[in-house]
């Protein structure tokens, strides 16, 4: 179900690229400011510490993580599931191959935000990370409105349930 593009790999003109900015903009809501513009996404992908997931079904792009690693922890910065495929375990699937990659490269821990009534929170939690943080008026909607981010945090010395 999972494809791989490899830390460092550039997708700015690849297929890659255009499949994660097709997710994007049928999963984020442009009302929570959460999602990445396509200069964004191909900046972080050029970066040789982060790398991206992607879950394709049937030839179509139905979700990705986007990771990078900064010393001996791991941050998730982004994960979307297209509202058609949601309900069928590839965000599970996905945070599991994030953990087992950032295991492999040396993570002792994965970080990540989440804006707060966020339904992915669920699934967060019910993996095993917990609460650490809240930034106040993290994310800035596009009406002007503002909402706090949780930060969550999971040890990666065992796999997520």
């Amino acid at each position: 179900m999972t494809t791989i593009v490899p830390p460092g790999s550039s997708c700015s003109s690849g297929s890659e690229l255009d499949d994660i900015m097709t997710i994007m903009e049928d999963s984020f809501e442009p009302r929570f400011g959460e999602g990445w513009s396509r200069s964004q996404c191909s900046g972080m992908l050029g970066d040789r510490n982060s790398w991206v997931i992607l879950a394709r079904q049937d030839d179509q792009p139905t979700g990705f993580a986007l990771s990078r690693m900064i010393i001996d922890e791991a941050e998730l910065l982004l994960i979307a599931v297209r509202p058609a495929y949601r309900g069928k375990g590839i965000g599970t699937e996905l945070l599991q191959q994030v953990c087992g990659t950032a295991a492999r490269k040396g993570a002792k821990r994965l970080h990540l935000e989440v804006r707060e009534g966020n339904g992915a929170a669920n699934l967060y939690q019910s993996t095993g990370f917990e609460i650490i943080g809240r930034r106040k008026n993290y994310y800035s909607g596009g009406s002007g409105e503002r909402f706090d981010a949780i930060t969550l945090a999971l040890e990666l010395d065992r796999p997520i349930e």
